[in-house]
């Protein structure tokens, strides 16, 4: 049976921490706008929180700060609520990190980090 992410904001980390992870193999930057179009919203102003718990998750256990990579698409920097200082050397950080190495983090973990 096919199942779907729950829309409460830690599941949906877990589907966004994915898609950054394989951003981050490749070298890419999203936008907010490229972000929802990839889960499915209607608009980019609702990662806040959800990318809220990943960057806790990540501050949490010494990793490079994932949510680096998601832009305003006007700026070209994180938004106010992810402030990531040096954004261009974090990034090359998250990078360069070997992300498909280590077991994804679970829904519980992203709940916990946010605490």
């Amino acid at each position: 049976m096919v199942r779907r992410f729950e829309k409460n904001r830690p599941s949906r980390a877990l589907q966004v921490w994915q898609i950054l992870i394989a951003a981050a193999h490749n070298r890419q930057i999203l936008t907010y706008k490229i972000l929802a179009d990839i889960v499915g919203y209607g608009g980019a102003g609702v990662f806040g929180q959800i990318l809220g718990h990943i960057a806790d998750y990540c501050n949490q256990n010494g990793l490079p700060p994932l949510t680096s990579l998601v832009v305003n698409e006007k700026t070209g920097v994180p938004g106010h609520g992810i402030p990531v200082k040096n954004a261009p050397k974090k990034r090359e950080e998250v990078f360069n990190y070997k992300w498909f190495r280590i077991v994804p983090p679970t829904v519980e973990q992203f709940r916990e980090a946010s605490v």
